[in-house]
């Protein structure tokens, strides 16, 4: 694993290589939502596509891996390695909000995400979605997704479904839901631009 600061932001790039899965990817949390994603499952590839776009963040993805037993290590391997980077990425943390939050709206449904970049992953997720399919997804997949993600990103994350009945909208609206908290958490704080968010004067352990 290897991250490459740069003037413009924060960046990192991870090869992942299991005898699984092969990922290859890069962000830059100070994008503009430009996106390259290609994981063999489109609805997989259209969920980190929302987190790109919405949440401003540059996401340059490929993944490959071992479909012949489902969709289960791709899915978690994809998250895992998308939070490493993100972590990466973030570094110290410095100056910025740490927390955000957002309640989406995508037609009946309404999704609601809390998270703090605490630097202590942990997850509480209802998707309302396990018993079902998400298009080429099975529906367990998304709640799997956001833990791995949010306990290799070391972060502290609350998603929950508030309502609706399209499984496609559940899910794209919690992964609109993620972007805007995680843009929201990763903003500059103006009263604060040096300063490590914490009263423990860091966010790493």
């Amino acid at each position: 694993m290897a991250s490459t600061p740069t003037n413009n932001g924060r960046t990192a790039a991870i090869e992942r290589k299991t005898s699984e899965t092969e990922i290859s990817l890069s962000l830059n949390l100070d994008g503009t939502g430009v996106y390259d994603v290609d994981t063999g499952n489109g609805f997989l590839d259209h969920m980190v596509s929302q987190i790109s776009r919405h949440g401003l963040i540059d996401i340059t993805l490929k993944a490959k891996g071992d479909l012949h037993v489902g969709w289960h290590h791709l899915v978690e391997d994809v998250a895992i390695t998308l939070g490493r980077a993100f972590n990466e990425a973030l570094g110290e943390a410095r100056g910025i909000r740490r927390m955000g939050h957002a309640i989406v709206p995508l037609d009946e449904t309404l999704a609601m995400v809390a998270l703090d970049c605490s630097g202590r992953g942990y997850a509480v997720i209802e998707t309302t979605l396990d018993d079902t399919m998400v298009e080429t997804l099975p529906g367990a997949l998304v709640k799997h997704f956001f833990e791995s993600f949010a306990l290799e990103g070391k972060i502290n994350l609350h998603a929950q479904i508030m309502t609706g009945t399209s499984p496609h909208h559940k899910a794209e609206a919690l992964c609109k839901a993620l972007a805007r908290s995680l843009r929201d958490a990763l903003e500059p704080d103006p009263r604060a631009p040096s300063q490590i968010p914490s009263t423990k004067g860091t966010l790493s352990g």
